[in-house]
């Protein structure tokens, strides 16, 4: 436990004069009664009462105690822990282009490879991830993270047409290859999945595989789409959007290209059951042992030092107007 404020427990030494002042105070009071003589009151035993006389000052010193550990916020304390682990840098780059509606899967690509990304995501807690889609450009969706949660929320939340419409592969693969260079493992791994061809962005998919072989970054490209046509959206001169079947052409020998330059495999996912497999065979990557970091949570502790000021407060008042009064 440590304190938000712990120079407020410096105002613990208040008690010092406080408990001088009561014993000064105690050597000149007590009570008197005039008679002629005390001799029948001599061999009187003590009560119970005498014993506890100081009792209710005890209790105002404990409530005082407790306001001030209060004041003081006790916290249950934040800590870095670093294990050591078997894990691998991982960047999942996700094709958002409109293709990625076609329903070819259930309910479309779009969904189906955010599920089966999800699921593959949360089977992975010691590894360093990062996300980024491209379209007609690439962002980070992301940064390189242990945080499973964090990526799995926005993966859930990741809407299309948060890009500008294409399908630019090499800036998608430059994009995960900058994230890279903020991971610590010896294994970097970029998993791409497109349904399309390069048709925009600035940087080849070629070039950008070159870069990634120098860098020791292994690519796994996935190329999504059954085979023949595929009902892809369209909209129409109303503005509505239609599902009208439409050849499907990925650009398969690029791709394979792109993961045989750096040691990493091509896969083409016909349905979601292919796909599930398709990332069933990418979770045995090679792993390399790493460091991970684990952040725990700060949160206030100081609720039990409320409740006792109140109780020993309440139970001084109780005593005092009970069977510690005192007649003046």
């Amino acid at each position: 436990m440590h304190f938000a404020h712990p120079h407020f427990l410096w105002t613990l030494t208040i008690l010092i004069p406080i408990i001088v002042w009561y014993v000064l105070k105690q050597r000149d009071s007590y009570a008197t009664m005039s008679i002629s003589s005390s001799h029948a009151f001599a061999h009187m035993p003590r009560t119970w009462k005498h014993y506890l006389r100081h009792l209710l000052f005890a209790l105002r010193l404990a409530t005082i105690a407790c306001l001030i550990v209060v004041m003081a916020r006790p916290q249950q304390r934040d800590s870095w822990r670093t294990t050591s682990t078997e894990g691998t840098d991982i960047v999942l780059a996700l094709d958002v282009s409109s293709s990625m509606l076609a329903r070819d899967f259930e309910p479309d690509r779009f969904e189906a490879a955010k599920e089966v990304a999800t699921k593959f995501i949360a089977g992975r807690e010691s590894d360093n991830i990062g996300i980024v889609v491209f379209a007609g450009e690439s962002l980070t969706g992301v940064p390189m993270t242990v945080d499973i949660p964090q990526l799995l929320q926005y993966l859930q939340s990741l809407q299309m047409g948060v890009l500008e419409d294409g399908t630019a592969i090499g800036d998608g693969i430059a994009t995960s290859l900058n994230r890279l260079k903020e991971g610590k493992a010896k294994s970097k791994s970029i998993i791409l999945l497109t349904d399309g061809s390069n048709n925009t962005g600035v940087v080849a998919p070629v070039t950008a595989s070159e870069v990634a072989k120098e860098l020791g970054v292994k690519i796994y490209t996935i190329g999504v789409g059954t085979n023949g046509t595929a009902p892809y959206p369209t909209r129409t001169l109303t503005g509505r959007i239609e599902f009208t079947p439409q050849p499907v052409v990925i650009d398969e020998a690029t791709l394979k290209a792109v993961a045989e330059a750096t040691g990493g495999k091509y896969f083409r996912a016909t349905n979601k059951r292919v796909l599930e497999e398709v990332f069933a065979e990418i979770d045995a990557l090679e792993k390399t042992q790493m460091d991970v970091r684990h952040f725990s949570h700060t949160e206030d502790n100081y609720m039990l030092w409320a409740w006792l000021a109140l109780g020993f407060f309440l139970l001084e008042v109780i005593l005092r107007y009970t069977v510690m009064r005192s007649i003046p």
